[in-house]
């Protein structure tokens, strides 16, 4: 184990003692993504769920970042335990997919080929309640809302 930890560990060094002068000479190395805010996130939630009380639904919403991950989470007095994992879920299908859910349960129901897709990952839900966020037409984020 103690040489399999030095091995990796000298290969570790010679690769960044060979790739330090071409990271610092080109950085496509890197990527920078833009995606909303925790801040951001936690008020879109929050006004989510206010708007739905408004009209009487008792919900849960997740915002998620570009990748999926959650952000912000809110869940109704009164909402069921279960439309947590229903907003993650939408939310998530919009991260992956990059559209809105509705169109994903749509697509299967029209195309019943293309049923296999809501199978791909358990993190997926193919019902309408998810949809992107953008900025200036660049993905940052989206946002589900469950059980209205």
């Amino acid at each position: 184990m103690k040489n399999i930890k030095l091995t990796l560990l000298t290969a570790s060094m010679s690769f960044l003692a060979l790739s330090g002068n071409a990271l610092a000479a080109n950085q496509s190395h890197t990527v920078s993504v833009t995606q909303i805010s925790s801040k951001s996130a936690f008020l879109l939630a929050q006004d989510a769920v206010n708007q739905c009380e408004a009209k009487g639904y008792k919900v849960s919403a997740t915002v998620v970042d570009v990748s999926g991950q959650v952000l912000a989470q809110l869940r109704s007095d009164g909402a069921g335990i279960h439309t947590l994992d229903s907003s993650r879920k939408k939310a998530f299908t919009v991260a992956s997919m990059k559209q809105p859910s509705g169109n994903l349960m749509k697509l299967v129901a029209e195309k019943p080929i293309m049923q296999p897709l809501q199978n791909m990952d358990d993190n997926l839900l193919f019902l309408a309640g998810g949809v992107p966020l953008q900025l200036n037409e660049t993905f940052i984020g989206a946002i589900g809302v469950g059980g209205a």
